[in-house]
């Protein structure tokens, strides 16, 4: 797993939080959306102050959030997720082979990764968002794209964020 830690050396929204399994659920579901059309980041602030493992955007505009799981205990830990039903059109969750799918809920998608592959084992049910959450969340992700790829050039600009 050494592979892991350097990538999450050189990754400033890798704090220390997120577990070796975590980041290889990131990684293998990040490969899938894309596959998918979907363009994702990770730990996005939500405006209800949650923050979103990763939130993706497909090219028609839908909006996917999937709720990292890496254990068990990880899960049963977490009664937050139906929040994040706000903040997108449809709801997941992604885990490893090792987590029995059984104990996720019929009322948010699945998907599996090793880390490498990944399948969506459940498809999410839809419930689209509201116009104005649409628009604001858009904004906020492009906001936040933008700042990190911005970041990755000029790592001293966050410096300038105190300023706005």
């Amino acid at each position: 797993m050494a592979g892991f830690r350097s990538f999450a050396a050189a990754d400033p929204l890798i704090d220390g939080r997120q577990s070796e399994t975590a980041l290889r659920v990131r990684r293998g579901i990040g490969r899938l959306l894309r596959a998918h059309g979907f363009a994702m980041i990770a730990e996005l602030p939500l405006a209800s102050g949650r923050r979103a493992d990763l939130i993706a955007l497909g090219a028609t505009g839908e909006v996917l959030i999937v709720e990292i799981k890496s254990s068990i205990a990880d899960f049963r830990a977490d009664a937050k997720w139906p929040d994040y039903r706000r903040h997108c059109d449809r709801l997941f969750f992604a885990t490893v082979p090792e987590v029995p799918a059984e104990i996720f809920p019929e009322e948010a998608g699945l998907m599996v990764t090793d880390g490498h592959e990944a399948a969506i084992l459940r498809e999410a049910p839809l419930h689209p968002m509201p116009g104005a959450t649409r628009k604001a969340l858009l904004l906020r992700f492009a906001q936040a794209a933008a700042r990190r790829l911005h970041d990755l050039a000029d790592p001293g600009a966050a410096a300038f964020d105190r300023l706005l």
